[in-house]
This record gives C-alpha cells, sequence and structure tokens, in this order.
C-alpha cells in the first residue's frame, strides 16, 4: 500500500484525502444512524440544548404549524424522555427519520395549578442533509385524557415488530399504499386502499376502529367505530373531509413495514346532518362541529401488501390555517 506523506500546512488534493482509510465525504446516515440521531434529538429537547446535536444554521423548524427557532417551543418544555412509547420509522433513502413517541413537558400554571410533567404525545421528523438536520417537524397532541393514555403506554406489537421477509414489500410499494389510503379516506372510499380486514386505528390514543365499545345511547359513532377501516369509510361516514392537503408521504421502512405520511384535513362542516350508507338505524350522522382544520401524521403498519395497523396524532386547528411550511 502506497504511503502518503502529509506536510503541515500542505493542501491535500480531495482524491488523497478519499484514498485515506476511514475518509467518508459526507457520508449519509444508514438506518441505525437515524435512530441513533432520534435518539440524540430527544436527548437535546430534554436538556433544552440545541448544541447537543447537529443543527444546520438555515434549519427550518415547524412545530404545530407555526415556524420555530432552535430553543423555542418545545426545546423549552420538555422536562422527561419517553419511556416505552417510541415508534420510528428510519428512511435512508430520502434521509428522514419519522417517529412517534409519548413524553413529557412542563407546561407552566394553570388557574393557580403547576403544570408540570404532564404526558403529550409527539410525532417527529427530521431531515439530514451532509450530516446535519435541516429541517425537523414538531407534531404535538396535548389533550390526552384516561383512556387515551391507557393506549399510549407503549406501542402496539405489531408496530415494533419486523416483518418477514416472505411478507415484505419494496419501499417504493409501502410509500404507494401509504399515500393510497389519503385518497380512500378523502373519497370516504374503502377500496381506494387495501385494508386489511383486520386493520385497526388508532387517533390521539383512542382506537377508532374494529373497537367493540358497548352500544352507548349517546355515543352516535360507537356503532361506526366498530367497523373495520374499509367499512367504516364506506359507510360516508368521514364526508365532512373537503380536502387533505400538503400530504407527504415520503419516509418508509421496509424492516419494519412502516410508512410515515403527513397531511393536512380542511373541513369546513355546515353539512349536518348528512345521510350515511349501510348501517342499519343510523340513515344519517349529525355533526355539528364548526369548521376546523386538522394537521396530522399517520404511520401506516404495512405488510403483504396490506394496512394493518394505523397510529395516528393530529393537531386541532382554525379553519384554513397555513401549515408554517410556506
Amino acid at each position: 500500500m502506497a504511503n502518503f506523506k502529509i506536510v503541515t500546512g500542505a493542501l491535500i488534493p480531495w482524491i488523497l484525502l478519499l484514498a485515506l482509510p476511514g475518509y467518508s465525504a459526507q457520508a449519509e446516515c444508514h438506518r441505525q444512524c437515524l435512530i441513533n440521531l432520534a435518539d440524540d434529538y430527544l436527548t437535546a429537547l430534554v436538556a433544552h440544548d440545541p448544541g447537543k446535536v447537529a443543527l444546520a444554521r438555515g434549519i427550518r423548524t415547524v412545530e404545530n404549524l407555526i415556524p420555530i427557532q432552535p430553543g423555542e417551543g418545545l426545546w423549552q418544555s420538555a422536562s422527561v424522555l419517553p419511556a416505552e412509547f417510541r415508534i420510528y420509522v428510519p428512511d435512508p433513502v430520502s434521509q428522514q427519520i419519522g417517529f412517534m413517541v409519548v413524553m413529557q413537558e412542563n407546561q407552566g400554571v394553570e388557574n393557580g395549578v403547576s403544570r408540570e410533567n404532564r404526558f403529550i404525545q409527539v410525532a417527529f421528523r427530521l431531515k439530514l442533509d451532509a450530516n446535519e438536520i435541516v429541517e425537523a417537524e414538531h407534531l404535538i397532541n396535548r389533550e390526552i385524557d384516561d383512556v387515551a393514555m391507557s393506549h399510549l403506554l407503549k406501542p402496539r406489537v405489531p408496530l415494533l415488530s419486523a416483518v418477514t421477509p416472505e411478507y415484505r414489500n419494496s419501499r417504493q410499494r409501502l410509500l404507494a399504499i401509504g399515500r393510497a389510503y389519503y385518497d380512500a379516506l378523502e373519497k370516504s372510499n374503502g377500496a381506494l386502499a387495501p385494508f386489511a380486514d383486520d386493520c385497526v386505528r388508532h387517533e390521539n390514543g383512542h382506537q377508532t376502529s374494529r373497537n367493540r365499545i358497548p352500544d352507548d345511547p349517546f355515543n352516535d359513532f360507537a356503532v361506526f367505530a366498530a367497523m373495520g377501516c374499509a367499512a367504516q369509510l364506506n359507510t360516508q361516514i368521514y364526508q365532512y373531509i373537503d380536502s387533505i392537503d400538503y400530504r407527504r408521504v415520503n419516509i418508509a421502512d421496509e424492516e419494519t413495514g412502516l410508512v410515515f405520511g403527513l397531511s393536512h384535513f380542511r373541513q369546513a362542516m355546515g353539512n349536518s346532518p348528512y345521510e350515511v350508507m349501510g348501517v342499519p338505524g343510523h340513515p344519517e350522522f349529525i355533526d355539528e362541529r364548526d369548521s376546523y382544520d386538522l394537521s396530522a401524521v399517520h404511520l401506516f403498519k404495512i405488510w403483504g401488501g396490506s394496512i394493518h395497523e394505523v397510529e395516528a396524532v393530529g393537531y386541532f386547528a382554525d379553519y384554513m390555517t397555513t401549515t408554517g411550511w410556506e
């Protein structure tokens, strides 16, 4: 092997640097590297120290639709690292990682009561360029009741399990299936996405499909919540959704079959009551909520070409709110 003599103060041609053992020019972050980065980011948040993680000088960060700077928002309030509820979707191809956690934050004082170490559900997206974080996204659900908390102590087992090789899908197939979910939901047509018969969906900690909750005369949604994902859409129960905008489904992990999707729901409301289909005793549904937007993250568990699990977190906002990325 040739010996290279490095003279102090001399410029070394870049081609020689590439030949040196262990040298890598802007090496991309592999799967475990991205997971480690997510953990480092969480540690830095709780330490309230942006200097503990590699943030690019011009990093763009959006938290619940508001652009923030390092040191603001969750950088100030995060107080306790996630325990068992951590779900990672690393994607070396896009140099991004999406992850969903349940952690704690200090929320100040409300009505004379200190709100320290309150549980929050957070979805994060980090994007790397040249091994620095150039984009960060925080989507926070702070409204967690006791029922939701019971589902947020740790992830459902399938969300963490590796998919056996014979049931794995390619990255491109995973992304295509994740994107189809939004078409099916927007158009109230369960046939537009490949839902498995056992598909279960949780939203902000609440199970909203295949939930055999007792019949409740004061809960008109109960009969719909008991249905599977596709059958539920086919009833037209979600026809109040005007559009699902700013869809970003670019993060997938072939090993776990997880897809991380971001979107922004627009809902003017005002069409209540509206007709639903195929539900005996429920010819119409009354929904008198005011207009609102919903910024959301969905995690899709896909194997064998079908969606088996959906874990979603959403942030409610005023109607026609900007996304923060304009």
